[in-house]
C-alpha cells in the first residue's frame, strides 16, 4: 500500500471554518476521525482547521489504544502547509509511541496535551487559514480502528 492522506469532516475545504467574534475570546476547532487498523507509516490525518488570524495556546489528542499488545503506532500532531508557511507534521507534538496504557493523565487509552512550539516557543499564531492534521510516524503492529480527536483551543485576531 501507499501512505494516504486522509481528510475528515471539520478538515474538509467546504466546511466553514470559525473566527469572528472578540479578540481575547477562546475559541475552539475540532475533529474526530476514524484512524483504521490499515493505516500506515507516512499517512497524514487532516483533522480540522483554523481561521487565518488564529493563535493556538493550547488543544489536546484523544484516542483509544487502537495498538495493543506489541504497541508501535506513533502519530504526530503539526500543520499542513498553507500560503505563509511550509508543513511542520509535529509542530504541536512529536508524540513517540501512543500505548494506551493506564496512566495519571488518562485510564486507559491516549491522551496528549498539545505541545511542540506551545512548549518551546509559546503560542502559535497563523496568518492563513490551517489545517490541523496527524501524521503517522509508524503504523500498528496489532492495529485496531480507533476514533481520534483533537481539540485545538485559540484566539482570533483578524490579520
Amino acid at each position: 500500500m501507499t501512505a494516504a492522506t486522509l481528510v475528515g469532516t471539520r478538515a474538509k475545504a467546504s466546511l466553514p471554518v470559525g473566527g469572528s467574534g472578540p479578540a481575547n475570546v477562546v475559541h475552539a476547532s475540532y475533529g474526530t476521525i476514524t484512524v483504521d487498523a490499515s493505516s500506515e507509516a507516512g499517512d497524514i490525518w487532516e483533522i480540522c482547521k483554523v481561521p487565518a488570524g488564529a493563535t493556538v495556546i493550547g488543544g489536546a489528542v484523544y484516542g483509544i489504544d487502537g495498538d495493543t499488545g506489541i504497541e508501535t503506532l506513533e502519530i504526530d500532531i503539526g500543520w499542513k502547509a498553507n500560503a505563509d508557511e511550509i508543513t511542520d507534521t509535529d509542530g504541536f507534538g512529536n508524540l513517540g509511541v501512543w500505548t494506551g496504557d493506564a496512566s495519571k493523565t488518562a485510564p486507559t487509552g491516549n491522551y496528549f496535551p498539545l505541545l511542540g512550539v506551545l512548549q518551546t516557543v509559546g503560542p502559535k499564531t497563523f496568518t492563513a487559514e490551517t489545517v490541523i492534521q496527524g501524521y503517522t510516524v509508524a503504523a500498528a503492529a496489532t492495529g485496531a480502528a480507533m476514533e481520534l480527536t483533537i481539540v485545538v483551543y485559540y484566539l482570533y485576531n483578524a490579520t
